[in-house]
């Protein structure tokens, strides 16, 4: 069977379950069954076919895993988040049709050569800290829940953040990609143009509050220097900034005080700044092993005036939705999900056969991983809580366009990867 075949299968599965999952959060609402969540179904099922057959034409070669992947993995998003917020399930839907048509134009635009890419490394860098400026700015920077992340324009709000980290990934993969042997030696003037890069973003995203993506930035930067010099010197001196930023966080920024103190004990603060953590964690608790079932979960308090139990439920704390309604099997089936795309990621790395396509998808790949584990992590009390989206699951527009603009990347190597092979 040829890749795309299988892929095709494979969508075909998951449009199945896609069907299943709306019609059972569709009966639960109504109590009634409907034609309308076989045509949510239908709908979501003729998106992923028109990207998979883009993709038949332009990556023939790619991995036939990664698409259907996100294809689940935005099934259960959307088909949870129409559960808690109707309305944001419709908006969702519109930002992955923004998502799929950015993928097949990214696929289209680079489907003989993505390597050109690397001509523009500087520009992205730049970019990428241009665009972290923004929300920094006056009348068109956006404050929401403490921290200064958004840009509105007129009607459109988004998130540059996330358009910034692929931006990153890409001047990362060019510059490590040229300077990888004289970094290996030590030389530590080829580091100048990288920390500046670096710095200036860090500096920027702690400027906008944004410390979950601070961190995200952070491990990213230190990963495909890892990766392009595997010098474990420079991990340790990267756990030791990490180390002394964050200290130095915690004595300057009340808002990394606040998160640090309710994480090591958020019962003090259960009516106030941990309300959300800790609604969070009973229920995660009320799932048990096999959970309430899917659209049966606790999600507010009872009539006549309902009240959601976890604020703001469909964005940073749907994980804990889901782990409710579908139980601790359901959440580790989740989890399995998302370690399977990492695990076909660094795949894909590990076949590429030059540099700047080993950095680029290894730095893709640790992105979803750390962005996943972030929030994830947060909500387990693992480590402090961030406000971060779980990829292609959570809501927000910006989040999910960026994510499918790096899912292109990912197939554009994977092609090229198993073109020299065939």
């Amino acid at each position: 069977m040829s890749l795309r075949n299988r892929e095709l299968l494979n969508l075909i599965a998951v449009g199945i379950l896609t069907c299943v999952g709306f019609a059972s959060v569709y009966i639960a609402r109504q109590d009634q069954i409907s034609r309308t969540s076989l045509t949510y179904a239908a709908y979501f099922f003729a998106l992923y076919l028109i990207a998979h057959l883009v993709a038949r034409v332009s990556v023939p070669y790619a991995d036939p895993y990664l698409l259907p992947i996100v294809g689940l993995l935005t099934a259960v998003g959307l088909t949870e988040i129409y559960r808690l917020q109707p309305d944001d399930a419709r908006r969702q839907a519109g930002w992955i049709v923004v998502g799929v048509a950015l993928f097949a134009v990214t696929l289209w635009l680079l489907r003989f050569d993505y390597r050109v890419l690397e001509n523009y490394r500087y520009i992205f860098g730049i970019g990428a800290v241009g665009l972290l400026l923004l929300p920094a700015l006056p009348i068109i920077g956006q404050e929401i829940n403490g921290a200064r992340l958004w840009v509105r324009f007129g009607p459109i709000q988004f998130q540059p953040g996330e358009l910034a980290k692929i931006l990153l990934i890409l001047f990362l993969a060019g510059y490590l990609r040229e300077k990888r042997e004289v970094l290996a030696q030590g030389r530590l003037k080829d580091l100048g143009p990288l920390l500046v890069i670096w710095g200036a973003s860090i500096l920027v995203l702690i400027e906008t509050d944004d410390l979950g993506s601070a961190l995200l930035f952070f491990g990213i930067f230190l990963a495909m220097l890892y990766v392009a010099t595997a010098r474990l010197a420079y991990v340790a001196a990267g756990a030791v900034l990490f180390i002394a930023g964050a200290a130095a966080a915690y004595q300057a920024i009340p808002r990394v005080q606040e998160r640090i103190s309710i994480w090591l004990d958020p019962w003090p603060h259960i009516h106030t700044t941990a309300y959300q953590l800790v609604q969070s964690l009973y229920a995660i608790a009320n799932g048990g092993f096999g959970g309430t079932g899917f659209g049966k979960g606790t999600v507010e308090t009872a009539p006549p005036h309902p009240v959601p139990l976890i604020p703001d439920a469909h964005t940073d704390f749907i994980y804990s939705t889901l782990a409710q309604e579908l139980g601790l099997i359901g959440a580790a089936a989740l989890l399995l999900v998302y370690m399977l795309y990492v695990a076909r990621g660094f795949r894909i790395a590990l076949l590429t056969d030059d540099g700047f396509s080993k950095l680029l998808a290894a730095g893709l790949t640790f992105s979803f991983a750390l962005q996943t584990f972030i929030i994830v992590g947060g909500i387990l009390r693992i480590i402090p809580l961030t406000g971060i989206t779980l990829p292609f699951v959570s809501y927000g527009g910006s989040s999910v366009v960026a994510n499918f603009v790096a899912l292109a990347l990912l197939l554009l190597i994977s092609n090229r990867a198993n073109a020299g092979r065939v």
